[in-house]
């Protein structure tokens, strides 16, 4: 991504609060229910793709999870986890960058991002996007990746992007994948309005 994005997410994270975006969830339920139908130990490797301030980490915190790793290209959005989970934060691996270029190791269990892979509009990121995935996923980890659905918004805070169904999201990450699950949501904003998401659950193929 370039470093005018970078500084897009940081600005609109240091003069928002959390729960004024649009793609605030009270309570990740969706997400949440897709884990739970997942097979995973409770020190799973599990990387929040995109997290920030969202409260799937507190959650999973909750239900016992304890190699949770959140990225976010926003230090500020990060900042508000930290702030909001206080003394259990440092039970948190908290990771500033890229999903293009963080740096990780590979054997991840579980790759959750929920709107981050649909500003991906540059086919070069997106193919980044699948390598990366490919290569840091564990033989037996799953993905679950989240976009603005065929009939979701064309725009998410400014900026363009690329909407998808479940088979079309998987298709765009390639054969190294198959869809295994999916599931729609219809997610409402802080302000009342409706926007569809499509969540693809992948496994290696």
């Amino acid at each position: 991504m370039s470093e005018q994005t970078r500084a897009h997410w940081r600005d609109v994270w240091a003069d928002t609060a959390p729960d004024e975006v649009s793609w605030f969830q009270p309570e990740p339920a969706v997400s949440l229910a897709l884990i739970a139908g997942l097979d995973l130990s409770k020190a799973a490797r599990i990387v929040d793709v995109g997290g920030g301030a969202s409260r799937l980490v507190d959650r999973l915190l909750d239900d016992g999870y304890s190699n949770v790793t959140v990225l976010d290209i926003a230090e500020p959005a990060l900042a508000r986890a930290r702030e909001r989970l206080g003394d259990r934060a440092d039970g948190v691996d908290w990771l500033v960058g890229d999903v293009l270029e963080a740096e990780f190791e590979p054997g991840i269990d579980l790759w959750h991002d929920r709107a981050v892979f649909h500003f991906l509009t540059d086919a070069e990121d997106r193919a980044r996007y699948a390598e990366r995935l490919d290569q840091l996923l564990s033989p037996e980890g799953t993905a679950i990746v989240a976009t603005f659905s065929p009939e979701g918004p064309e725009r998410c805070s400014g900026l363009p992007v690329r909407r998808y169904d479940a088979e079309a999201l998987s298709a765009e990450l390639g054969e190294s994948f198959r869809l295994v699950h999916e599931r729609r949501e219809a997610h409402e904003t802080p302000w009342g309005d409706t926007q569809s998401f499509a969540y693809a659950v992948l496994e290696r193929a």
